[in-house]
């Protein structure tokens, strides 16, 4: 098998749910994969996916430790990412990771943010920063799976408040504010890497049993209008993998999991540049301001 035949992907949220299924489809490919995925619970995430019984010959996957709530932790992964790719290529960079959880508890680390803002945003988009010259000298597509809840956002003047520890901030508040500050990141980042690497935010739709309302007590059913399967959802994904048709317009950034390009006034508070250069820092920033410096 030619090497260059290969494609790769670095992933996060990969270990169950829509991530899980999504590298599962790719795994029935006929084009060979190298996976590179990041897990906090590395056995199981191993033991599912040799449960899947798929071609090792034609696939190759490797399951790293990554807390995406420890900033160390993601800075650990990257390297390790980058010592497994080695010359190669990374294709794709699929940020997937996602939890809902109030900010009723003090951030994790030490960090001044939620538990959710971390994870859902900081520690993603910091990976990006940590991969960036890999992507760009890769010319990679850049992932982000993003959900309709960040159109909910319509003053972000309160994520300085919310998205703070203990701020008493509900589940589904902060979940909605975390999506909207993960897709201002998506624009930056286009603006960024522009004619350098591809950069799309993509919703799977509502998928029920995916697990990540867990314990919340908020409940997704099979019969919500507009419900899909987790396969259904895995698929709308993969179409921003491959997707070229893209608007004109480089604001229209988000694919839905109907294969539509939404038009951008549904996410127009997003478009703000200020804002995006607000909660997109530099690397160094966040290493200082998230005690990584040294």
């Amino acid at each position: 098998m030619m090497e260059a035949l290969v494609k790769t992907v670095v992933a996060t949220g990969a270990s169950s749910g829509l991530g899980f299924e999504v590298i599962k489809q790719l795994l029935g490919q006929t084009q060979p994969y190298k996976f590179i995925l990041g897990a906090r619970d590395v056995p199981r995430t191993r033991a599912a996916y040799a449960n899947l019984e798929f071609d090792s010959a034609k696939h190759s996957l490797t399951v790293l430790p990554l807390e995406l709530s420890d900033l160390a932790d993601t800075k650990t992964f990257a390297q390790q990412a980058l010592e497994n790719l080695g010359p190669s290529a990374l294709d794709y960079l699929l940020l997937n990771a996602a939890v809902m959880n109030d900010a009723k508890k003090p951030g994790p680390h030490g960090s001044k943010w939620c538990e959710s803002y971390i994870v859902n945003h900081l520690s993603q988009y910091y990976l990006t920063h940590l991969l960036r010259e890999k992507l760009v000298v890769s010319k990679s597509r850049v992932v982000v799976v993003s959900s309709g809840a960040a159109t909910r956002v319509t003053d972000p003047s309160i994520l300085d408040t919310d998205l703070k520890g203990e701020s008493g901030a509900d589940v589904m508040t902060v979940y909605s504010e975390t999506k909207f500050v993960q897709l201002l990141g998506a624009h930056w980042w286009r603006r960024q890497l522009a004619g350098q690497c591809v950069v799309v935010a993509v919703s799977p739709g509502l998928i029920p049993n995916t697990g990540i309302g867990k314990g919340t007590g908020i409940k997704i059913t099979p019969n919500m209008p507009d419900a899909k399967s987790i396969p259904e959802g895995a698929a709308s994904i993969l179409r921003a993998f491959t997707r070229d048709d893209f608007p004109a317009d480089p604001d229209q950034i988000f694919l839905t999991s109907w294969g539509e390009w939404w038009s951008k006034d549904i996410y127009k508070p997003s478009l703000d540049k200020g804002l995006q250069d607000k909660w997109c820092p530099s690397k160094e920033e966040i290493e200082k301001g998230e005690g990584l410096s040294v």
